[in-house]
């Protein structure tokens, strides 16, 4: 499974971003879909899931409210709505597939929020 990240960028506090993951090769195996991102000197944390299937959706409580997370299964495309970004959403965000035979990441997608 290939997958290519799209949408990251500058912006100011209270704007909205989208990013896009399109997913390519054997995206059959994917099982579920998500968004982690990576704070300079933090730990990696999962932003945001979504099931192949049923679509069921789980948030970190910090974006609860602000992201969506959604999915495009006929696009194999998964996308996450940010609003009313803060300046603690800076981070390098990252998408992940999870697979019946094993888990892929992207390549990262910047996202700055100036104050």
């Amino acid at each position: 499974v290939q997958l290519v990240e799209a949408g990251g960028g500058l912006v100011q506090a209270g704007d909205s971003l989208r990013l896009s993951c399109a997913a390519s090769g054997d995206t059959f195996s994917i099982s579920a879909m998500g968004w982690y991102r990576q704070a300079p000197g933090k730990q990696r944390e999962l932003v945001a899931r979504i099931t192949r299937v049923g679509g069921s959706t789980n948030y970190a409580d910090s974006v609860k409210g602000r992201f969506t997370i959604s999915k495009d299964n006929a696009k194999n495309t998964m996308y996450l709505q940010m609003n009313s970004l803060k300046p603690e959403d800076t981070a390098v965000y990252y998408c992940k597939t999870w697979g019946f035979a094993r888990d892929y990441w992207g390549q990262g997608t910047q996202v700055t929020v100036s104050s």
